[in-house]
């Protein structure tokens, strides 16, 4: 697992989410309205290199997930545009909690979920990121002002399978009451009800996030690297 975990978007799609993207090789693409991600080996070959530019497109804008502490040198034609440290936090030890005041979101709150994530930016957020798995809310006055979901889920389902719990935001008018916490909390509780193992990205320059998933229980696995590249052109 800890293999895969290094570079999640070929496991995930090579798996339980095949039907959101395409694999070559050893390279995957996430389609382009469910998420940027595109994943290669930790290291890539020029046909891995080559394999991915095939499934994104010729001049194409692409996010490569996977560990590391410095950017990618890119192949020839290759552009790095945008360069994004992270880690990648374990919570094997976290139990989680069902949370009460916590509901499921479903198809109907889709345009809700998306002004949320437009109001706070908790990451990539396309029309057919909120199908990837199950995501919980809280509500205030009928309004969605807090949520947390699932992501990529890696390696088989049950004992020995990972799942990414993502898209953890508050609206600014709600921060501070610690709705963040009980909505990853309750998304975790599902993950373990599973069997999974619950992980985490978050970006490694933001402390008060670290702080808040090591507080819970999770604990640094790995640096992560989130940049943006872009296909060489046709």
């Amino acid at each position: 697992m800890d293999a895969a975990l290094r570079s999640p978007v070929p496991a995930a799609l090579g798996g339980r989410l095949a039907t959101f993207g395409a694999v070559r090789g050893a390279a995957a693409r996430f389609d382009a309205g469910v998420s940027p991600f595109g994943g290669l080996p930790v290291e890539a070959s020029g046909a891995d290199w080559a394999d991915l530019a095939a499934l994104s497109g010729p001049g194409r804008a692409v996010v490569r997930v996977a560990e590391g502490e410095d950017p990618p040198r890119v192949p020839r034609g290759w552009a790095l545009e945008r360069e994004f440290p992270g880690v990648q936090m374990d919570g094997r030890a976290v139990p989680g909690a069902p949370d009460p005041g916590a509901v499921e979101l479903g198809p109907a709150d889709r345009p809700a979920m998306a002004a949320l994530a437009e109001r706070t930016r908790p990451g990539p957020w396309l029309p057919r990121t909120a199908e990837l798995g199950r995501f919980v809310g809280i509500r205030s006055g009928g309004v969605l002002v807090a949520m947390a979901g699932e992501r990529m889920r890696i390696g088989p389902a049950g004992a020995g399978g990972a799942t990414e719990i993502s898209a953890v935001c508050t609206d600014p008018a709600f921060r501070g009451r610690g709705l963040a916490r009980r909505l990853v909390d309750a998304v975790v509780a599902g993950i373990v009800a599973r069997g999974e193992r619950p992980v985490l990205h978050a970006s490694a320059l933001n402390d008060g996030a670290i702080r808040l998933y090591t507080a819970m229980g999770f604990t640094v696995a790995r640096p992560m690297r989130f940049d943006q590249i872009r296909t060489p052109p046709g």
